[in-house]
């Protein structure tokens, strides 16, 4: 068995993410404190108890997220080694936000830094007040889709922003552009075209603006290099040097979510269980579309994380003295 952790995207969180694991799990605990501190507000308390509303603003959302998928891991790595094993993934990987959560799981930041990060990240995403938004479109692949794009001739003002598996892809744009791509999409074949509940164009040039300043915050931190190597969103290729996996992810905001051709890279270099870390499957789900064979697994609460443990147990190293 060849391992891979996955770790979630916005999106998958909702009310009461973490509160169960950080019951059961001490490692889990300290994540959620390490979080409060870094960022001095109660990450856990909302992930926990919410409100809502709240925990869907972006700017809240991304820290909260990225303690849940870290403590997920945390919890993991400890049922792991109370059963007399060790984790050892072969690679990393997170959609969008959940990149910094794969950071941490590759040693490449601590959790308090990527929890300050990823706070900055968001506010600079709220803040940026570029009108648009993102659609998903169902039924149709990665080429159909970029065919009515360019059909189009919208130029930066509409674009591929998310391959996130066959027949599940995300355009970026301004609120015309999206509106001007719904019918011509509809007659290409798609399905649906659903709206998702984010406060901008994200993983287009419209991002541009953010990202000398993001990259400025990313400079702060204290950056080793991955091991396991992360695979990047934007190249889709595995990433152990510390500076490269920074420049990406700086670059990330404004780049296309290479989701799909991340995962294939990975089960091209032999990893055959994927374990998505954090609330939902929205992440396992693609998977199984991308590569039909693939194990899947997830850790979001007690139950399956004693799940996935019991998978795992056998197939990974034996802790030795």
């Amino acid at each position: 068995m060849t391992v891979a952790l996955l770790f979630s995207p916005q999106g998958s969180q909702s009310v009461g993410m973490g509160r169960e694991l950080a019951a059961v799990s001490p490692a889990a605990a300290a994540v959620f404190r390490e979080a409060d501190l870094a960022v001095g507000w109660g990450v856990s308390s909302l992930a926990w108890d919410g409100p809502e509303e709240e925990l869907n603003d972006t700017r809240q959302t991304q820290p909260c997220l990225v303690a849940t998928s870290i403590a997920c891991m945390r919890a993991l790595v400890e049922e792991l080694h109370a059963m007399g094993e060790r984790l050892s993934p072969a690679f990393v990987a997170g959609h969008s936000v959940g990149e910094y959560a794969a950071a941490v799981a590759a040693g490449a930041l601590t959790v308090t830094d990527a929890v300050r990060l990823v706070a900055r990240r968001g506010e600079l995403m709220a803040d940026a007040r570029v009108n648009g938004g993102m659609v998903a479109v169902i039924g149709l692949d990665r080429e159909a889709v970029a065919s009515v794009v360019s059909s189009l001739g919208l130029g930066d003002d509409l674009v591929v922003a998310n391959d996130n598996a066959p027949g599940q892809i995300v355009i970026s744009g301004t609120p015309d552009a999206l509106l001007a791509a719904t019918e011509p999409l509809r007659a290409a074949g798609a399905r649906r075209s659903i709206p998702l509940n984010v406060s901008g164009p994200f993983h287009s040039p419209h991002m541009a603006g953010i990202v000398t300043e993001l990259a400025r915050a990313l400079a702060s931190a204290d950056w080793h290099d991955a091991e396991p190597p992360v695979v990047s969103n934007v190249t889709a290729a595995p990433v152990r040097d510390a500076a490269e996996i920074r420049d990406l992810l700086a670059r990330q905001v404004r780049s296309p979510v290479e989701w799909v051709r991340s995962v294939r890279r990975m089960a091209q270099e032999g990893v055959d269980t994927f374990v998505e870390c954090g609330p939902g499957n929205a992440l396992t789900g693609m998977v199984k579309r991308i590569v039909p064979g693939a194990r899947t697994l997830n850790v979001f609460d007690r139950a399956s994380l004693e799940a996935s443990a019991d998978a795992l147990s056998g197939a990974v190293a034996r802790v030795t003295a």
